[in-house]
């Protein structure tokens, strides 16, 4: 078979090559062709130098250079365009995602499955505040989604020919690719594994970006959001309408006289319902932005150079 690794890289001067080397001691044994696309997303380092080295080390590597930094989930996608091979396996540059697995996901493919999905088993891990919102995420987005997507789910997959095409077809600008996997319905096999400690360096996925990626994942893959808004106005109007029934139940039994002014309960009224007016329209705003970048038809990424 000819298999397509695709690895995004930002800033990983150094490592790449470690990383490089410790992926090629596993596929050179194999009786496969393999060809390595590494995407370049944008970074400030020596990481384009580096590339450049191993390209002209090893005949294999394709260097696809982005113009900026698109994000990590635009420079998959511009590697799984660009893969050519009857398997695309995607992972990371930074030694995390264990070559040795490869194999055993190809002899997955050989057995009938379109996808290999990893799952990343943390429980080893001591807890921590990414550990622990990530596995809220988890938990939000399937109560949510229509699409159910795998707790731990890494973007170290394999993935045949025919679901790399359908991938592709999928032309949307906001990608959580996990999602996308899970929603073609492909046959699926999971395969667990014990992440390591990176080769060197420091994780280039900060608070911010992991937020921005649930954020695309939730209000790509579900309407809820909207539907809470509705589902909370809704209550108010019936709140409403009991509110009306019981001051008219003072008009007619003539006891008129009991009503007394109530400033605070209207003031909560007013912010409660101003503060669920406004949420509703923060929910809306966001969908209508999204649909604003979608109608723009901006590509996901631009491609600097290849080599």
């Amino acid at each position: 078979m000819h298999i397509a690794i695709v690895i995004p890289i930002y800033n990983e001067a150094g490592v790449v090559e470690q990383s490089h080397a410790q992926i090629c001691a596993v596929v050179d044994k194999l009786p496969h062709q393999f060809t390595f696309y590494y995407v370049d997303d944008g970074s400030n380092d020596d990481t384009e130098k580096s590339l450049d080295t191993l390209a002209i080390k090893d005949r294999r590597v394709k260097v696809i250079a982005l113009s900026r930094n698109f994000g990590h989930q635009a420079a998959l996608s511009a590697g799984l365009d660009r893969a050519e091979g009857d398997v695309v396996i995607s992972m990371d540059g930074d030694g995390q995602h264990p070559p040795e697995m490869i194999p055993q996901m190809l002899n997955l493919i050989e057995q009938g499955y379109d996808i290999v999905q990893t799952q990343r088993m943390d429980e080893a891990q001591p807890a921590s505040f990414k550990k622990w919102t990530s596995g809220l995420f988890y938990r939000l987005i399937n109560v949510i989604s229509g699409t159910r997507i795998l707790p731990g789910a890494a973007d170290f997959r394999a993935l045949s020919r025919r679901a790399v095409d359908a991938i592709k077809s999928m032309p949307e600008y906001h990608r959580f690719l996990r999602g996308m996997v899970a929603w073609i319905g492909f046959p699926t096999v999971i395969l667990p594994y014990q992440p390591v400690e990176r080769i060197s360096g420091q994780s280039k996925y900060s608070f911010r970006k992991m937020f921005d990626l649930a954020m695309n994942a939730i209000f790509s893959f579900s309407l809820v959001p909207l539907y809470i808004g509705l589902s909370v106005g809704g209550t108010f109007l019936l709140l409403a309408l009991l509110e009306a029934i019981y001051v008219l139940s003072f008009w007619v039994t003539g006891h008129t006289s009991s009503l007394a002014p109530g400033w605070s309960s209207l003031m909560f009224v007013l912010l409660v319902v101003g503060g669920t007016l406004m949420i509703l329209l923060g929910f809306i705003g966001v969908y209508v932005g999204f649909i604003f970048q979608e109608a723009k038809r901006r590509p996901v990424y631009i491609i600097k150079g290849e080599k």
